[in-house]
């Protein structure tokens, strides 16, 4: 008997390494896939703009990463006593102008040459509407609790998204001949937007991706949209706001992430690091003991010959603890 419809994913002919560096991008799902990459020690990069959710957005994005622009006071508006970019997530915004102006070059500058050098980015689209300022029609990136009447909001069609993606794409194959880039859609329900049109939504960003994919080279779909709404499929997998999926959904993408995209040498250094942030998160009752110490001092052994090969792989934190004990 078969409780579950049989979904493979082919495992990518191109692997991801230690030695890559990996810039994500997009939505909250993004940062939940990104912050498990960082967490084991991957060369990760996420978000310089903060959560963005729409092919925009995205794009608009990544074309000021390329150029290195710089933002200026112009660039900025007050609202409810802070600083905010209308391009920007507001964990930039501020009371200080002086320090929004400075977070976001800082960050925009760190991304140009991260990009220049990067080996993939991950693309997590999460929504077909964008939302335009009524007096200019300039998009924005976020709406940072404006009031409403201040916007336009629109449902991008599959041309326009094909097209603005289209455009960045040729941008970043020239700046940066290398990079292969990864598109997954994010299971994230945006029901604020309603049932019905979000499943429109959805569906567009889905089709954008595959008719880009089919014309463009180094291009790669990752199904995550589809392992959470067609494999996983039970609200059990979704927090009590019915939206966002549990970790253990999460880890399930995660899981099947890896095995497409990772070599068995890499998911074999994967674990191995994975063992050394564990017993670095635990905390012993007894740290003085012999046993203890001579655990710690495994630990710093497994470190050492990890680092032998891949020196860049940074356990400082790692190292400070089992050597202070």
């Amino acid at each position: 008997m078969e409780l579950l419809l049989p979904f493979r994913i082919i495992p990518s002919a191109y692997k991801i390494s230690y030695t890559d560096k990996i810039l994500f991008i997009g939505s909250c799902f993004t940062e939940e896939i990104g912050k498990m990459m960082k967490e084991l020690k991957f060369d990760v990069l996420q978000n310089p703009n903060g959560i963005l959710y729409d092919p925009l957005s995205i794009s608009s994005a990544l074309n000021s990463y390329i150029e290195n622009k710089q933002y200026k006071e112009d660039d900025l508006f007050s609202l409810d006593e802070l600083w905010h970019s209308w391009q920007h997530h507001s964990v930039f915004s501020g009371m200080s102008k002086e320090k929004v102006l400075q977070h976001i070059n800082h960050s925009q500058s760190e991304a140009h040459q991260f990009l220049k050098n990067a080996s993939w980015l991950v693309i997590t689209l999460g929504t077909s509407y964008n939302y335009q300022l009524k007096k200019s029609l300039q998009p924005v990136s976020n709406c940072h609790k404006a009031p409403q009447d201040f916007f336009v909001k629109k449902l991008v069609s599959i041309e326009d998204i094909v097209s603005v993606l289209s455009n960045v794409i040729a941008k970043l194959q020239t700046y940066n001949p290398d990079l292969k880039i990864i598109f997954t859609v994010s299971p994230v329900r945006h029901v604020k937007d309603g049932i019905i049109e979000n499943n429109r939504s959805k569906a567009r960003l889905i089709e954008a991706i595959h008719s880009l994919k089919e014309n463009h080279k180094d291009i790669f779909y990752f199904p995550a949209y589809e392992l959470i709404i067609d494999v996983l499929r039970d609200y059990r997998f979704y927090k009590n706001d019915l939206v966002h999926p549990t970790e253990t959904a999460t880890a399930f993408v995660f899981e099947n992430f890896c095995n497409t995209y990772l070599g068995e040498p890499t998911k074999k250094l994967l674990e191995e690091i994975k063992s050394i942030i564990a017993a670095f998160k635990h905390r012993p009752f007894q740290s003085e003991s012999a046993a203890h110490k001579k655990f710690q001092v495994a630990q710093l052994e497994k470190i050492k010959i990890i680092k032998t090969n891949f020196p860049l792989i940074d356990f400082t934190n790692e190292e400070n603890y089992f050597s202070s004990l």
